[in-house]
């Protein structure tokens, strides 16, 4: 994977900037030495590694400001960083750059309870959002798979999602205002604390731009009142393409679960090794969750095995305690890790219409066979946002780039359909040079112009998004 060439004045000026940075940090939040920094070379796209030249772990907005203003000061490219649990190579430094942790920005500012909105630190996790308001019946949706370590920060970024985004959106969806450092050190407040706040509407912009634009530091998040109850399903088939079609039929219907989540035989075998989730042996297996009062839960599920008799299944079970429901979505928020101990993987993330879903499942299993790499299939099938997980030996030489080149040829074939690349991992290193592959010329040249009112010395997350091939030109601007 081409990266940028490291700025080698910013190299040899090191102690420099470091001793810089100390005069606005404590000595314990500036990290320099090589062995303290290797924790910070890689994100969870572990393939790619680079120490970076610096990390800091600044505690406020005005100390984010700060470090930014002296990185602005002294053309330092700068990484922003949230739990590191990207899957794109999101956070991957570059050897001149200094990373900005957000880990320490984790208070809950302001709970109000009336509005329904929640103030917190950007480095606060994901499910301690919700855990912070549980206690009054309140929820905030999105809930990725890594919602026990995954910031709101590196959620804002990527736009996250989650198995119960079928219902409740992205954080888009759920965000309602940020404050953000630009790369000058200003700091802004975009949107507020309630929907529709005045001023330029920036919010959706901001949301999902991978760091690329500025440091959020703060989040307005939208809380829920709990369902009064929900239950899964689980509905086990002797084909994807049954299970596939099954959730087309189920959206076309009408029915609106609050998740429908997909598994195939290989992660399903996986994850019951791992969790013992009591999950049958089947081919493919859909896990579909609704919620509300008893009597709508009963009838929403009572369509949904309807549905799914017709694409004759091997298996319905459907929950019927507390007990039970949480054994089959632990089964589900296990199927990564579960992955991880059969072979090194890599992760994918498109996203494609839901009628599409019996042809690109049968298409993935024949690149799978073309190309001699097994592939695990587990996604968020209601809203088709597919996560491929292709298998490889990291010590086989060559094992890597053909996995990338399958991975290509599944995002190619996502696009192809009338899906998109990236459905809640963003673009990152992994995807950057596919972009012309969804976005013209003139499609990336618009973004390309965001980038530079905002950051125009690129300096913000190097390496990223765009294709190298592109932003050489702004990049060489501040070497």
């Amino acid at each position: 994977m081409e990266m940028p060439v490291p700025r080698l004045r910013l190299l040899a000026n090191k102690a420099h900037i470091v001793c810089r940075l100390r005069e606005v940090l404590s000595k314990a939040a500036v990290i320099e030495h090589a062995t303290e920094t290797r924790a910070y070379e890689c994100d969870a796209l572990s393939a790619y590694r680079c120490p970076p030249l610096a990390v800091v772990l600044p505690s406020t907005t005005a100390e984010v400001s700060e470090v930014l203003k002296i990185c602005h000061q002294e053309g330092v490219p700068v990484v922003p960083r949230g739990a590191g649990t990207s899957l794109a190579g999101g956070a991957l430094p570059t050897a001149d750059c200094v990373v900005l942790g957000v880990a320490k920005l984790n208070q809950v500012i302001k709970i109000d309870y009336d509005n329904r909105f929640i103030r917190v630190g950007s480095g606060r996790t994901n499910l301690s959002v919700t855990g912070a308001v549980e206690e009054r019946g309140f929820f905030y949706a999105p809930d990725p798979s890594s919602q026990l370590a995954c910031v709101i920060a590196g959620n804002v970024a990527m736009n996250s999602g989650g198995a119960h985004c079928l219902k409740y959106g992205v954080t888009t969806n759920n965000l309602l205002g940020v404050t953000m450092v630009l790369m000058d050190g200003s700091v802004v407040e975009i949107g507020g604390e309630y929907a529709d706040a005045a001023g330029l509407d920036l919010l959706g912009l901001i949301c999902g731009s991978e760091g690329q634009l500025g440091v959020v530091t703060e989040a307005s998040l939208r809380i829920l009142h709990q369902p009064e109850g929900a239950r899964p399903v689980m509905i086990g088939f002797d084909s994807s393409e049954a299970a596939g079609a099954c959730v087309s039929d189920i959206i076309r219907a009408g029915v609106l679960p609050v998740a429908i989540e997909f598994m195939d035989r290989p992660c399903i075998r996986a994850t019951e090794a791992f969790a013992g989730a009591g999950y049958p042996d089947v081919e493919a297996l859909l896990i579909i969750e609704v919620e509300g009062a008893v009597s709508e839960i009963d009838f929403q599920l009572g369509k949904i095995v309807e549905i799914a008799k017709a694409h004759d299944p091997v298996e319905i079970r459907e929950s019927r305690s507390a007990e039970e429901s949480a054994r089959i979505w632990a089964g589900r928020k296990a199927a990564f890790g579960a992955m991880g101990q059969i072979n090194d993987y890599m992760c994918l993330d498109g996203t494609i219409p839901v009628s599409q879903l019996p042809l690109v499942l049968r298409r993935i299993r024949e690149l799978s066979g073309q190309y001699g790499l097994d592939v695990g299939n587990v996604f968020h099938a209601g809203d088709g946002n597919m996560h491929p997980l292709i298998l490889y030996d990291a010590n086989k030489p060559g094992d890597l780039e053909k996995c990338e080149k399958m991975g290509a040829d599944i995002l190619r074939l996502c696009v192809e359909v009338g899906g998109c690349l990236t459905g809640e991992h963003g673009v990152g290193v992994e995807k950057r040079d596919l972009m012309h592959v969804q976005y013209s010329k003139d499609d990336l040249e618009v973004q390309l112009a965001v980038k530079d009112v905002f950051d125009p010395e690129w300096l913000l997350n190097p390496a990223k998004v765009f294709p190298l091939a592109i932003t050489r030109g702004r990049r060489e601007r501040v070497v």
